[in-house]
């Protein structure tokens, strides 16, 4: 059993009594044995730098245990949200064919960067001019067919018009021959004469109807069948179009072009593009802090490099992720020398309104009985336990909201008080 260590804790503990709870005693025993006294009873040994310690006047109540208070002002902190997030290219597209063939144009290599149409592949034209002329051909042939129906048409309607006049003619003779044959003056042979020629003139004009039916729908066949060759037209001219695979936007190329002499099909691939000015910022907010992050405010980015860039945040989602109930944000940073790669590592804060803070070192905090964070300040002699939700961890401290404007908070004993007990106060004054 090793027996420096116990008997190091136990000077460690005695050192930390005389220091807290009989300070008085401890400064007297250095000043009695600390130097030599000059003239005017001061000693010759100066103290080191440390906090000047502003003692009050001992309470009369002898049971007060003594803690040493820092008297905290609030101060306005600035409050960022910080994420960890990574860079992402403001557009990223992997064009590819439409239609099949071999390339013949020259392939561009990758990191070469394009203008918006720039033309990035061709592919063999093959049969494709002959289609688009026998299309054009056939759209003529159809336009051709169209004024023959049309002129069909109008000789319909007056054969139809001849008809029905007969029809008219005819009934008039058989209403006439009918009469006379009622009172005796005409034979039944031209009555019944007359009768057949009325129904011969009405299946005339059924006949005629027919044929104007007939040359309407010779004339909706020829223009059906100008759509159908405009339509063949129109197909040929677009299948010559897919020929030709253009940049949609101005960017780098991520990756070569199709080689010369590959064989395309639709969907393979024939470059990637990627354009990096501007360039986003990409990071997930808690939903705990999700209010506080709003669109167009500052934000700013250490990488994983070193380098820091600022900008403004472009986009909040309304949607949280299922998995992780965060909510992506992103900020876009301008980049015009296109020196900041897509998928870099970043550290981002972005910017929200000041909030009143205290300034405390973190060993004063402490948790209540029921586990709340919080500080034991002193008001009127008496210990209050105060909860405070932390802001952010500094080199200097702590920033913590929840007190008032100025609290007395124990910085020195708060572990060996709880509420309602009566304390003697020592105030800590910094000095520079």
């Amino acid at each position: 059993m090793r027996i420096f260590p116990i008997v190091t804790a136990a000077l460690v503990c005695v050192a930390l009594y005389f220091l807290i709870l009989d300070r008085d005693a401890l400064l007297g025993f250095a000043a009695r044995f600390g130097g030599a006294e000059t003239e005017d009873g001061s000693s010759a040994q100066e103290a080191p730098q440390t906090p000047e310690i502003a003692i009050a006047p001992e309470a009369p109540d002898d049971n007060a245990v003594p803690v040493v208070v820092r008297r905290s002002s609030a101060q306005v902190t600035g409050n960022a949200v910080v994420l960890r997030g990574r860079t992402e290219a403001m557009r990223q597209v992997v064009v590819s064919a439409e239609t099949s063939g071999r390339i013949v144009s020259v392939p561009l290599r990758a990191g070469a960067e394009v203008a918006t149409g720039q033309l990035l592949c061709e592919i063999d034209p093959g049969t494709r001019l002959s289609a688009l002329a026998e299309a054009e051909a056939r759209l003529l042939e159809a336009q051709a067919r169209l004024p023959e129906a049309q002129a069909g048409l109008p000789v319909a309607r007056a054969r139809q018009a001849e008809a029905e006049a007969a029809l008219t003619a005819a009934r008039i003779d058989g209403n006439a021959a009918s009469r006379l044959n009622e009172s005796g003056y005409g034979s039944e042979t031209r009555a019944a004469s007359a009768a057949a020629g009325v129904s011969a003139a009405e299946a005339a004009v059924q006949s005629a109807a027919a044929s104007v039916e007939a040359a309407q729908a010779a004339i909706q066949s020829a223009q059906s069948g100008i759509l159908a060759a405009e339509a063949a037209v129109t197909r040929a001219e677009e299948e010559l179009t897919r020929l030709q695979i253009h940049a949609p936007f101005g960017g780098l190329l991520e990756s070569d072009s199709a080689e010369l002499g590959s064989l395309m099909q639709p969907g393979t691939p024939c470059a990637t593009i990627i354009q990096l000015d501007p360039i986003k910022l990409v990071g997930f907010v808690p939903e705990a802090q999700v209010d506080r992050v709003i669109v167009g405010a500052t934000a700013g980015a250490r990488l994983a490099s070193g380098r820091e860039v600022t900008g403004q945040v472009s986009f909040l989602s309304r949607s949280a992720d299922p998995q992780t109930r965060t909510f992506r944000v992103e900020i876009t940073v301008d980049n015009a020398d296109q020196s900041i790669r897509d998928g870099q590592t970043a550290d981002i804060a972005i910017q929200t309104e000041g909030t009143s803070a205290h300034l405390l070192p973190a060993s004063a905090m402490t948790l209540s009985d029921d586990g709340t964070l919080g500080l034991r300040v002193v008001i009127d002699g008496i210990v209050r336990f105060a909860p405070v939700r932390m802001i952010r961890d500094t080199a200097n401290g702590v920033w913590l909201a929840g007190l008032p404007e100025v609290a007395d908070v124990i910085t020195v004993g708060q572990e060996f008080v709880t509420d309602g007990t009566p304390v003697r106060v020592t105030y800590e004054e910094l000095t520079q």
